[in-house]
């Protein structure tokens, strides 16, 4: 399979590595020609897709591709790859699969309450209204081109190098308190997991909640990756008084818990870190945390 990834972050890195892994061909977009350098030396191949410009190898890259992944924010001016690709998408003859690395921010708040794939999407934040945006312009260009869209929304993503842990050994881990204020998480290669099998079942106009089995308190889980280390959790601090940024801000001004059935049940993924606690165990395994 050749598979393109508009953006090689932290989620499109560890999907590129599992499917190389699997025999897969896989090129993929980062912002800067320093970065496509690197990847490159460390046998991925690259193309700059952002402030640098646009490598001109992509439209072939889209040509020749039988699957394409979009892992880049949308703007305020929309889907910056669709802006930029329609029409090469639209045209490559053998593009049967096209996945959108979303949020389950588009849920808005629900004050805790449960919510799945059939809650109407009611984004609050700006972030997330342009996300619910991309969504239904993905949707409607799968639909018009007979291309198999499928929607991932995403939960707070961890793993290695990325995880309270890691916030632990640098001293910035903090436990705010917010009574009722409960997350989603997961774990990056579980995202992996969830590309996979889509891939195998695509399913046109698909939209699967990408989340762990436990949604928890914040605090707990910062309790938690502490007792894996043996080390006193930071002291508790009130919303009030953490002095976030308007983006951390916007996190904690959304509470809600999401189910994965679809995701466990259609597709039939089993998430090797169904909650936080399996996730953390094997990181801290992996050396992560305070010495």
């Amino acid at each position: 399979m050749n598979l393109f990834i508009f953006g090689l972050g932290f989620s499109g890195r560890t999907i590129t590595e599992r499917r190389l892994a699997r025999g897969d061909t896989v090129t993929g977009t980062v912002r800067s020609r320093e970065k496509a350098a690197a990847l490159s030396a460390a046998g991925i191949t690259a193309r700059v897709f952002g402030p640098d410009g646009r490598d001109d190898t992509i439209d072939a890259d889209i040509a020749g591709s039988d699957a394409l992944l979009i892992s880049v924010p949308p703007g305020t001016g929309g889907d910056p790859v669709l802006a930029a690709y329609a029409r090469q998408i639209a045209a490559a003859p053998n593009l049967r699969w096209i996945g959108y690395l979303s949020t389950i921010g588009v849920y808005g708040d629900h004050g805790g309450a449960w919510v799945d794939e059939r809650t109407p999407a009611t984004p609050t934040n700006a972030r997330s209204i342009e996300r619910a945006n991309a969504e239904q312009a993905w949707l409607a260009f799968g639909a018009a081109n007979s291309i198999a869209v499928q929607i991932f929304r995403l939960a707070g993503i961890y793993g290695p190098g990325q995880s309270q842990l890691v916030q632990l050994a640098r001293g910035t881990a903090r436990r705010i308190i917010k009574p009722g204020q409960v997350f989603n998480r997961i774990h990056v290669d579980d995202i992996a997991r969830a590309v996979d099998a889509s891939l195998d079942r695509p399913r046109s106009g698909a939209i699967y909640n990408v989340t762990d089995n436990e949604p928890a308190p914040p605090q707990d889980v910062v309790t938690f990756a502490a007792s894996l280390c043996g080390v006193e959790p930071p002291r508790e601090i009130s919303l009030e008084d953490a002095g976030l940024t308007e983006m951390g801000r916007s996190f904690y001004a959304e509470s809600k818990r999401v189910r994965n059935d679809l995701l466990r049940n259609e597709l039939g993924v089993t998430l090797a870190y169904p909650t936080y606690r399996e996730g953390l165990t094997a990181l801290r395994a992996a050396g992560e945390g305070p010495r």
